[in-house]
């Protein structure tokens, strides 16, 4: 089976890139892992043709069996993200498109907000999502001189979020993931009970 990546971040050595590089060392057998690197090519979504980098965009996607998404940490996607995301929508290709949803933070829940937008999202364009957030220490070393993942505990998040990603790929019964929980911080809690 074949699967697409695609991490949210226009920076070629951030750790996101990175983590996404490092997910074609913990695939089972059988699967090709191909990221997606042409995100900050892709232009505003518009109705008509369809440029280049967008096509060649829908027909990876269209041709895999899957998708993993890796979102970054802050709250904010980007835009030429979201742009991506229009193009598959508008086409179709992502109905019932499995996709994985995988972000890495420093701390628990950082990147909540990203991946409940890319949730929403996806959700919405018709795709299958299911995903995990993956809790990093800015102290200690992440990828080895090969680009791997040196910790263990993550190697481990990175091979379930896959594993449940490839059966759900081709049609065999799929493992529970819960998804993101959409909590709301403190502040607008509060304000939303005495409103």
């Amino acid at each position: 089976m074949r699967i697409i990546g695609i991490a949210a971040s226009l920076h070629a050595g951030s750790f996101i890139n990175r983590l996404l590089a490092a997910v074609s060392g913990e695939l089972p057998s059988g699967v090709d892992f191909t990221p997606w690197k042409e995100l900050a090519a892709v232009p505003p979504f518009t109705t008509g043709p369809v440029p280049d980098t967008p096509s060649g965009l829908l027909r990876m996607v269209d041709d895999a069996d899957a998708l993993l998404l890796i979102a970054p940490e802050h709250s904010l996607l980007p835009v030429e993200l979201g742009d991506a995301l229009r193009w598959l929508s508008a086409s179709g290709t992502l109905t019932g498109k499995h996709v994985a949803v995988m972000s890495a933070s420093a701390r628990p829940c950082g990147a909540m907000w990203a991946q409940a937008e890319l949730y929403r999202q996806l959700t919405e364009a018709g795709a299958v999502v299911m995903g995990a957030e993956l809790v990093i220490s800015p102290l200690c070393p992440h990828f080895d001189e090969r680009g791997r993942l040196t910790v263990g505990r993550l190697r481990e998040q990175v091979r379930d979020v896959v594993s449940r990603l490839c059966p759900a790929a081709v049609g065999e019964p799929v493992p529970v993931m819960e998804p993101v929980p959409l909590r709301q911080p403190a502040l607008k809690r509060e304000a939303a009970l005495t409103a």
